[in-house]
């Protein structure tokens, strides 16, 4: 995985980790209750479950956050797909693997927006695709965490 884009020491109140969640790369970020702002921290390769596993549990000892939060990926109509299923399973397993809470969080159009933020910064997203997926991370984080004054 990349390197972290803000140091773990330097989160105050309740650091969240976020995961976009797709077949061969998960986008990653942070973000912090009490800043309100969220951070690419990179990417890592989905295939193996195990794999997977335990690049999320070096994000959670390093990071030690109060909750994980996975991008579902639904169609623009709404509706589930493998992909949306996928998620859900992953959200499950991290649930299961590392008990903390994990909530999901409508990704419709992450990808494509962190697609186009490269593309205003003169960056090729087929060139930068980990740029990509943690863009899209902190997307969805970002989104999340402006949802609700409360969070």
């Amino acid at each position: 995985m990349s390197e972290a884009a803000v140091a773990p020491s330097k989160v105050s109140g309740h650091t969240i980790l976020a995961f976009d969640f797709g077949s061969r790369w998960i986008g990653v970020a942070v973000g912090d209750t009490e800043t309100r702002i969220a951070n690419p921290l990179g990417m890592f390769e989905a295939e193996s479950g195990g794999r997977r596993m335990a690049e999320v549990a070096t994000l959670v000892s390093e990071w030690r956050p109060q909750r994980l939060l996975v991008g579902l990926p639904l169609a623009l109509d709404g509706g589930e797909h493998d992909m949306t299923r996928r998620a859900r399973r992953f959200a499950r397993q991290l649930e299961a693997r590392f008990h903390l809470p994990v909530e999901l969080s409508d990704e419709r159009l992450s990808s494509a927006a962190a697609e186009a933020t490269l593309r205003e910064t003169g960056r090729d997203a087929r060139e930068h695709k980990h740029a990509v997926h943690a863009l899209a991370a902190k997307i969805i984080l970002q989104s999340y965490l402006d949802e609700s004054p409360r969070r």
